[in-house]
């Protein structure tokens, strides 16, 4: 907003194509530079971000305030300085509006928005191939493939070999999504994870119409961006899996769990005393792996299961004693650790699924114990200030 307040931003014609929460780190720090390429900076972030142009030419035409800017506009907006534009932007980004698909045309209406051999998996396919060539198109693959250039020099890396480092499939750059089967789609989707980064400036080579050149890479803002597009585009196709954003499996392909349930490994994985993080990360990425066995998930409860142990003084202290023994009936009832003749072994694969979701909430329940029982810290006061 200007000095005095008043809005300077109309965002009725925005629409926004990023996460806004990617949008307002990348726009603060945007902000926070002291360097003169800012606004180029912000430019590149608005093309990126927002759908057309509309916001860049915005940008560009708001200047300082000159005498007689506005007349003929509405009163309630007011003049400013180009950064002032910048920032208010920015601090509203929760009021632009999400970009939506557009309504189904004709043939989507009547069936035919569908690959010619009615394959939904095809189409999913052809659709990531899309995704990761716009993500090539602004850079984001340059920092590991190179970038063409009139006055460069011609032995850019092999981006084929690279991903065969990897992956290990020859041949996949160019993408030829008819020519994968399923196994190798899922390997690219995650490859792709880790090489993109975003780059946040660019500049424009005008010798020999070279084009665009980019610089400044990070991969924590294109990674959040890829996990963003790339989840989505696997929802719409029913897809059973999403890549994880958090965890020791982050960047892999997790099966899909209800938000209340992501919501809980967020808060276990960063809440939990820096002394099982690692074990709780651990158990989680075997769990919800793609390709989780009867195993895994087994081997992923006895790890939590571990962990209450270790913690039975305090429940003990908490709940008494026997009762403190019934959090730990269905792990030494079944055949989950011990494996005895008289545990319960002929059971529906389904109840791991239950028994260890109960049993990380459990470590969520302990890890609020633990912090409830530690003294306050210094200068902190010990009953909320009226």
């Amino acid at each position: 907003m200007g000095d005095d307040g008043a809005v300077i931003v109309d965002l009725s014609n925005y629409e926004l194509v990023w996460p806004t929460s990617l949008f307002v780190s990348e726009g603060e720090r945007i902000l926070r530079a002291t360097s003169r390429s800012w606004e180029d900076r912000a430019e590149w972030l608005l093309t990126e971000a927002l759908v057309g142009s509309t916001a860049v030419a915005d940008f560009q035409e708001f200047d300082a305030p000159r005498s007689g800017w506005g007349v003929g506009r509405e009163s309630r907006y007011r003049q400013g300085t180009r950064e002032d534009w910048f920032s208010e932007l920015v601090s509203r980004a929760s009021e632009i509006r999400p970009t939506l698909a557009p309504r189904p045309y004709w043939p989507q209406r009547q069936g035919r928005g569908v690959s010619a051999d009615g394959s939904t998996a095809r189409d999913a396919r052809r659709d990531f191939a899309r995704i990761v060539t716009d993500f090539a198109d602004n850079g984001y693959l340059v920092e590991q493939f190179g970038e063409e250039c009139v006055d460069g020099p011609d032995d850019l890396p092999d981006a084929s070999a690279l991903i065969e480092r990897r992956l290990g499939i020859p041949d996949l750059w160019p993408l030829a999504p008819t020519a994968w089967d399923e196994d190798t789609f899922y390997g690219l989707i995650e490859v792709f994870h880790d090489l993109v980064s975003r780059p946040r400036l660019r500049s424009f080579h005008s010798y020999g119409a070279c084009g665009w050149h980019h610089s400044e890479f990070h991969n924590g803002p294109a990674r959040i961006l890829y996990r963003s597009k790339i989840n989505e585009l696997l929802r719409d196709t029913g897809a059973e899996y999403e890549l994880a954003a958090e965890g020791e499996d982050l960047g892999r392909l997790v099966a899909v769990t209800d938000d209340a349930r992501s919501h809980l490994v967020h808060r276990v994985l960063n809440d939990s005393p820096p002394a099982v993080t690692d074990r709780i990360r651990h158990a989680i990425a075997l769990f919800r792996a793609r390709d989780a066995s009867l195993e895994s998930k087994r081997s992923a409860i006895v790890a939590a299961v571990g962990i209450l142990e270790e913690r039975r003084a305090m429940i003990r202290e908490e709940l008494g004693k026997p009762n403190d023994g019934d959090l730990f009936k269905i792990a030494n009832g079944f055949d989950l650790r011990h494996r005895r003749a008289d545990q319960l072994a002929n059971y529906n694969d389904a109840f791991l699924d239950w028994i260890f979701w109960w049993y990380l909430a459990t470590i969520e329940l302990t890890n609020k114990l633990i912090e409830a029982a530690e003294p306050p810290k210094a200068g902190t006061p010990s009953e909320p200030p009226f």
